[in-house]
């Protein structure tokens, strides 16, 4: 019940003060604008980290009433720990500060962490059967670059709306789920407290039917003040005389942005350039590259860090050996590595899993129906008519020829233009009436009923293979090559195409 009670609090708190943040914000320009390397497209307040300081400092309040004697000593440690970066990071959200002076305040308050807050990253575990690698003089600096790691790790993952919170969210749940099997009272109460300021800001950060876009971003004083948390905290629970889980387990609770960040560091540097350097080959890049809405990247992300994390905590469970915990994360980043290594060769593959499993893309532009003789298109478009009659959105239908016909004369199709621009909620309503159409033309086997995707040559080997790459076969080469003569074209708003209005009216002449 008190936890219960403690996380309504702290998630009133973390919505409230966000919202005000927010506001403030906005007032005074203080708004992420688009351009450069990033994706949206509205200027966004970056006020996630309001609602997360916002939620450490309440539990000077709530802690007494609530749990009594319950004690967080350490608290006052991670709080100004916690002010200080949040205060940098917004600094960095509004001037741009340098890297390197990023990482000489976060430094500071990684030893601070050591000398004020008692957290030392003494130990790895035992990494080789039989052998405990203990740190003895690196444990600091070793302390100060695992949390400047956690601190940036978080950072970079924070490419789309509602991806760092889900994730963080998920590694705190399974960070809380070992706290209190361990008997780790404290420490679950901060988790807790945690989780509840993360999902304030996910109401506002989250797409979800009612919210197109992020009303508010993470920026760097949320993301600084998350990875920071994160380190204390997987640091305090796995060292010690009696910790609550290994290091290696640490690893699995954090498993998709530690391989995300590595990852692509790496990659930078095989390709010669700095690490530093952002660029749009993150996981999350590729998956919207390859036509993903960004709803289904968040989720595919925040279930594939549960599954690693699950394995985690797993294998601490049934007391698997560390070594063999440890080795199996590194076979799975290194099969991870090789597949982001190539992005020209992963987007295809994504693209593929996505119609797969009949997921909408961010790609789509319309429907496509064909080939028929052009005898038959006037039935063909009567039909399109018909599912299309009850549609909320603007279209033009298109009809087309093209130059090379098939053995029985096939070689008219149609085209639905449906102006989605990004709306993923219109996305899904194309999806679906291209579905209603594909099953009312189940009977006509030779006719294909598939979405329209305008193709973006960036990382697609059918549009521009790398050097020394794949290229198209000749059957690929013979199809693109294909000329096209427009027969008819009708526009239609709010679906007022109806089956009998799909006559040979002509709004374009025939080419």
């Amino acid at each position: 019940m008190e936890l219960a009670l403690l996380f309504c609090a702290c998630l009133l708190i973390s919505g409230v003060a966000i919202r005000l943040g927010a506001d403030l914000a906005d007032r005074l320009g203080i708004v992420d604008r688009p351009g450069g390397h990033k994706q949206h497209e509205a200027s966004t307040p970056f006020v996630g980290g309001v609602g997360i300081v916002a939620v450490l400092l309440s539990l000077f309040l709530l802690l007494d009433p609530l749990f009594g004697g319950l004690a967080l000593s350490r608290l006052q440690g991670i709080l100004i720990g916690a002010l200080i970066l949040f205060l940098t990071g917004f600094a960095d959200d509004i001037v741009h500060l340098s890297f390197k002076l990023r990482f000489v305040v976060q430094a500071a308050v990684a030893l601070s962490m050591v000398f004020f807050g008692g957290v030392e990253l003494l130990s790895f575990g035992e990494l080789l059967p039989g052998v405990q690698f203990e740190l003895g003089l690196l444990s600091i600096p070793m302390t100060v670059f695992a949390t400047v790691g956690l601190i940036n790790a978080v950072n970079m993952i924070d490419g789309i709306d509602g991806l760092s919170g889900s994730i963080s969210l998920v590694s705190l749940v399974l960070a809380g789920m070992v706290a209190v099997i361990a008997g780790q009272s404290a420490y679950a109460v901060l988790i807790v407290a945690l989780i509840a300021g993360l999902a304030g800001f996910l109401y506002y950060n989250l797409r979800y039917p009612g919210n197109s876009r992020a009303r508010v971003f993470l920026g760097d004083n949320g993301s600084m003040v998350l990875g920071f948390l994160f380190a204390w905290l997987f640091i305090a629970l796995s060292q010690g005389d009696s910790p609550a889980m290994t290091p290696v387990t640490a690893l699995w609770l954090f498993a998709l942005p530690l391989m995300d960040t590595v990852g692509v560091m790496l990659r930078r540097i095989w390709l010669r350039k700095s690490p530093f350097r952002p660029d749009r080959h993150h996981l999350h890049h590729l998956f919207v590259r390859a036509g993903y809405r960004v709803c289904d990247v968040v989720a595919f992300a925040a279930f594939a860090q549960l599954f690693l994390g699950l394995v985690g905590v797993g294998g601490l469970l049934l007391e698997v050996p560390e070594y063999l915990m440890f080795w199996l994360f590194v076979g799975v980043f290194v099969a991870y590595f090789l597949v982001i290594l190539r992005p020209w060769r992963l987007v295809p593959g994504l693209r593929r899993i996505n119609r797969a499993f009949g997921l909408p893309s961010v790609q789509v532009r319309g429907i496509f129906v064909g080939y028929v003789g052009k005898e038959k298109f006037p039935e063909l478009l009567a039909l399109i008519g018909e599912q299309l009659s009850a549609t909320s959105y603007d279209y033009q239908l298109s009809v087309y020829q093209t130059d090379r016909a098939a053995s029985d004369g096939r070689n008219v199709y149609c085209v639905v233009h449906v102006p989605v621009n990004g709306d993923e909620r219109l996305i899904g309503k194309v999806q679906r009436d291209a579905s209603a159409i594909k099953k009312h033309l189940l009977g006509q086997r030779d006719v294909e009923v598939r979405l329209f995707i305008c193709r973006q040559s960036e990382n697609d080997l059918r549009s521009s293979p790398p050097a020394g790459g794949t290229t198209l076969g000749q059957r690929g080469r013979e199809r693109r090559s294909a000329r096209s003569t427009l027969l008819y074209s009708m526009e239609r708003g709010g679906g007022t195409l109806g089956p009998s209005g799909v006559g040979f009216e002509v709004s374009i002449p025939p080419a």
